[in-house]
């Protein structure tokens, strides 16, 4: 990785060149300085076309300024943050900004000012790196470390939206009259600039709103989310065909080959691949991946691909390494199948969001009496919640643009609110039993299942968006034998 400008040493053999000290860079001479300013094409791009999704961000920014008319509105894209010394994390845009502009670069602030019938939407974003200053080459973010980034007029053309000069933004907001709400988390000099002018209280309400947004997804997301899926599952078949390569090595071959799919079809990863082998599928969230990969054991995959828009799958299988489940692991697999089963039909439009999580774990709880792993009846176990020693979490969440979407949307309005069409959701049901849960026969001991499909609420009842992935233990067989014959 190249280090930033620095002055360059004479060779000691050779007479020293004598520079003129550039009074603004140390170490840069006049005529390097002056050399600089000058013999750069015209780059500008003209006629570009909008983001695919400017019609509805469009939209969405509309449906906001209804929401707080009289306001202003900020909402930042963040910053980038340190990884280590000079070397930066990523950058992700914040999911409230992407989704109500479609841009994604960082610095980026959006902001609605109250006009008499309605909001003026004006993107705050960096300009083009200045040529005649130097700071496009001098400095660690200028356009040749980083790239080149879009001029102001492009952005406008790319988004819909009249840009500005970020860099102006403080001073305007310090200046600002009226009530103000701002999007917290992402940008701490802006949150400076508006202090004294905003409350957690008001500025709590802001992002709840925009997440309950989200809860019903437009034509546009739904789309992105089917391509999310539609490159995840490549990506599970792609893991199946190396398993024999993971076998020699670890987890993270695993992860390694699941992410090239996801940055060569998308953005990233939507979250961190969980690649559990063996009783490191009794760890909810094993991320740690470093773990061997043994025939006869089960590869719990939990992994999904993030589109170019952010949108993400979100889809787990639980796969015999070998090809094959042993008889303990059909039981407990075909188990978790039958309750996700029922958790899928109770997804439909007026049906509560708990009711998929409740039929599922009545599946899950009937196997564990059935079992004689916990003491019946059934609805004894389910008042007790005993059931949970080993299901453990919650059956599904919302997804989108986040894997756990809609957050900060209230409890009425999400965990105890209603299906409506165009949800988009996860039912993931699973049993894990401890390697040293010593409440088990020792057979189910170390074995971890669960199953997890991505499905869109629709008018008649749902849609499975990962139903290209078997599920079924007789088809996952089928198929694992299909991909490594």
């Amino acid at each position: 990785m190249a280090d930033e400008l620095t002055p360059e040493t004479p060779d000691e053999t050779e007479e020293p060149i004598k520079q003129r000290k550039n009074s603004l860079y140390p170490g840069v001479s006049d005529e390097l300085a002056e050399n600089m300013k000058s013999g750069w094409a015209d780059t500008e791009l003209h006629d570009l076309k909008p983001v695919a999704q400017a019609s509805e961000t469009a939209a969405r920014r509309a449906a906001l300024s209804a929401r707080f008319p009289g306001e202003r509105l900020v909402i930042p894209s963040g910053n980038l943050k340190t990884r280590s010394n000079d070397t930066d994390y990523p950058f992700r845009a914040s999911v409230e900004y992407a989704y109500l502009t479609g841009n994604q670069t960082e610095d980026g602030v959006l902001v609605l000012e109250p006009t008499a019938d309605g909001h003026e939407a004006t993107i705050y974003l960096l300009p083009r790196s200045n040529r005649e200053n130097g700071e496009f080459w001098l400095s660690g973010q200028g356009e040749l470390w980083v790239g080149r980034r879009h001029s102001l007029a492009e952005a406008e053309q790319l988004y819909g939206i009249p840009a500005s000069d970020v860099r102006e933004l403080p001073t305007r907001l310090k200046e600002a009259t009226g009530p103000v709400r701002v999007v917290r988390g992402y940008d701490a000099g802006i949150e400076a600039a508006l202090h004294d002018k905003v409350t957690a209280e008001r500025d709590d309400e802001l992002r709840v709103f925009l997440s309950e947004m989200r809860l019903v997804k437009d034509a546009f997301e739904i789309g992105e989310l089917q391509k999310a899926v539609d490159s995840t599952v490549r990506g599970f078949e792609d893991v199946v065909k190396v398993l024999d390569k993971a076998e020699a090595t670890s987890e993270r071959y695993i992860e390694g080959t699941f992410f090239l799919r996801a940055r060569v079809e998308g953005n990233d990863v939507g979250y961190g691949s969980i690649c559990a082998a063996g009783p490191h599928a009794c760890t909810l969230h094993w991320v740690r991946n470093d773990g061997p990969v043994r025939s006869g054991d089960l590869l719990l995959l939990d992994a999904g691909v993030e589109t170019h828009t952010y949108y993400t799958a979100d889809v787990t299988r639980t796969l015999p390494i070998n090809g094959t489940y042993s008889e303990i692991q059909k039981k407990v697999y075909d188990a978790v199948y039958e309750a996700q089963e029922a958790g899928i039909a109770a997804v439909k439009p007026g049906a509560k969001h708990r009711d998929f999580h409740d039929a599922a774990q009545r599946v899950l709880a009937e196997k564990l009496v059935e079992w004689d792993l916990v003491e019946g009846p059934v609805e004894r176990v389910l008042e007790l919640g005993l059931q949970r020693r080993w299901t453990l979490h919650g059956t599904g969440h919302m997804l989108g643009m986040d894997v756990h979407d809609c957050a900060a949307a209230r409890t009425e309005t999400y965990v105890d609110g209603t299906l409506q069409p165009g949800m988009v959701l996860t039912v993931e049901p699973g049993l894990y039993f401890q390697a040293d849960d010593l409440t088990v026969p020792e057979e189910y001991r170390g074995i971890g299942v669960r199953i997890e499909d991505d499905i869109l609420v629709t008018e008649d009842g749902n849609r499975n968006l990962s139903a290209g992935l078997p599920r079924r233990s007789d088809e996952v067989e089928a198929w694992m034998a299909s991909l490594k014959g």
